[in-house]
């Protein structure tokens, strides 16, 4: 490092020789004092005027201000590296992985929908799924009525034969099966009887199952069983009812316990594992109350805590499942209890909780997820709704936001989920969930759940060699808290209820990685595609590119 040397202000290097010189003459012995000296004057001589005193020196001038060092330069983006392990990939989203959920007490007015409107066309885009009935009404407000069965007094709603019939052919259009729940809160099994063998001759193969009772493990907490209300006691009753439903339709499947939440499945599932052997295991989740404290907010929603202990949740109603080797579906779910929160479960926030969730049921080994919904309330949750009188004439419904994140999910269907592991410097709100596909294909689920005015994130994912088309379908809104506006692709669903999925939009691979940048309140689903083949002159590409086969010969 060179040596340093300082630098004066040029006015005070030029006066510098100057103020040198006159400092040399005061210090010359004898020398008269320029104003006053102590020197005595020679004896000798006469005495000389004074000289005049030379001007003073310039002033020097006030040194400049230091610059103030310059502030540091914040990062305009969060680097976060996800892994993923297709080796340890798990089995195959099934085939009506997804599906939504509703009230008996709606099963009336869903029926008509199929009969006009978009229903089917909304139930077609989705691919596949399950139609669930259940609810609280299931139990304590809606009864069966039919020639045998008067109505019961404490009924304030019923279904009959010809809403069977209506769902039936609503199931035969849209290709959507159906999960039913008979009630149980007042205990009347040859009227859930009559009730299943009227639903089985409507949908024929189309019944996927039938639960008793809606979260029969709260029946005790709501005055309907004496306390303590324990499974011993449902299971027996459980029976009971399947005793006369096996009477007029022999081999229904059965799932269950349909219980509140993954605390009380530990129990209750167990239960019903080994007192019913059912076709499926069922459950509830919501993980937000509606009357909790602190009161829910759309932050609380998204938080990593929450992801945290619903993944937990998950653990917990899967590992159960897997040690009675049965399968589980969350029946019904959604943000926040009690038919939702306005604000929060109809928003663009109750769609990135959605998207989050949905990725963690597939990875978590679920075969099912059913979100919860009133097509007349559009202010609560909802994933298709009937906003004013006169689209509720015509039957046309509108997507609400968790709509969208089912659509953003649906591709999803046959692909493997594998571990994904994420590492960042920070701490992002990021729910990610990584599948494998056809010819080592990739897909990978995003939520960037952190809130608006946060860093963006610069994603770095490792897809692996042989892998080199890359691209980002979004999941769009301008704020978590907006009710409209939702876009994926920058396309909303059409007003028939149909979609076409946009080409979405190229993201750059290089070296086995994929960059792709996230804003904040958003979701994304990645696909990355294997590396096109170049086929020899005599062969010719395989439909979907991935390898060659030789062309037929002339003749």
């Amino acid at each position: 490092m060179p040596a340093f040397r300082p630098r004066y202000p040029i006015a005070l290097r030029r006066a510098l020789p100057v103020a040198c010189a006159l400092a040399a003459l005061a210090m010359t012995p004898n020398a008269p004092a320029a104003t006053g000296g102590t020197g005595e004057p020679a004896p000798a001589a006469a005495p000389a005027p004074a000289p005049a005193a030379p001007a003073p020196a310039p002033a020097a001038p006030a040194p400049a201000p230091a610059e103030p060092a310059p502030a540091p330069v914040p990062p305009s983006t969060e680097t976060v590296t996800i892994a993923l392990e297709p080796a340890a990939a798990g089995r195959a989203v099934p085939a009506r992985f997804l599906g939504l959920s509703f009230e008996v007490g709606s099963l009336e007015l869903v029926g008509q929908l199929g009969e006009k409107g978009n229903l089917v066309s909304y139930l077609r885009s989705l691919g596949p799924g399950v139609l669930r009935f259940g609810g609280i009404t299931a139990d304590q407000n809606v009864a069966w009525t039919d020639a045998q069965t008067p109505r019961p007094s404490w009924a304030s709603a019923t279904i009959g034969p010809a809403d069977m019939k209506a769902i039936g052919r609503l199931a035969r259009r849209s290709g959507w099966t159906v999960l039913l729940t008979v009630g149980l809160a007042h205990f009347e099994p040859q009227a859930a009887a009559r009730e299943v063998a009227a639903a089985k001759k409507a949908l024929g193969p189309y019944l996927a199952a039938v639960e008793v009772g809606n979260e029969p493990d709260a029946l005790g907490k709501h005055g309907f069983r004496p306390m303590p209300w324990l499974a011993q006691g449902y299971e027996e009753q459980v029976s009971a009812y399947r005793e006369e439903i096996a009477k007029l339709t022999p081999e229904v499947p059965i799932a269950g316990p349909d219980v509140s939440g993954s605390g009380a499945f530990l129990e209750w599932g167990t239960a019903e594992a080994l007192a019913q052997q059912p076709a499926l295991l069922t459950g509830h989740h919501y993980p937000l109350g509606c009357n909790s404290t602190p009161a829910p907010t759309i932050p609380g929603l998204l938080a990593p805590a929450l992801r945290g202990r619903e993944a937990q949740s998950l653990e917990t109603y899967v590992g159960i499942a897997r040690s009675q080797g049965m399968p589980l579906r969350i029946d019904e779910a959604n943000s926040v209890s009690c038919g939702g929160v306005s604000g929060i479960s109809d928003t663009f926030g109750a769609a990135l909780w959605a998207t989050g969730y949905i990725g963690q049921a597939m990875s978590a080994g679920a075969t099912g997820l059913n979100l919860h919904g009133h097509p007349l309330a559009c202010t609560g949750y909802s994933e298709l709704c009937l906003p004013d009188p006169a689209r509720a004439a015509a039957g046309r419904l509108h997507a609400q936001p968790d709509w969208y994140a089912m659509l953003l999910a649906r591709t999803l269907i046959g692909y493997r989920p594998m571990p994904t592991r994420i590492t960042a410097a920070g701490t992002p709100d990021l729910a990610a969930a990584g599948f494998t596909g056809p010819n080592q294909s990739v897909k990978l689920l995003l939520s960037d759940d952190d809130a608006p005015g946060s860093l963006p994130l610069a994603l770095r994912i490792g897809v692996g060699a042989g892998l080199g088309q890359a691209k980002v379908l979004r999941l769009t809104d301008s704020s978590p808290y907006e009710r409209a506006g939702v876009r994926i692709g920058g396309h909303e669903v059409a007003a028939d209820g149909s979609w076409h999925e946009p080409a979405g939009e190229p993201a750059p691979v290089s070296g086995g990685y994929v960059t792709v940048k996230m804003t904040p309140s958003s979701a994304a689903l990645v696909t990355v595609a294997p590396k096109p083949r170049t086929c020899a002159k005599k062969q010719r590409r395989r439909r979907g590119g991935a390898s060659c086969r030789r062309r037929p010969s002339r003749r």
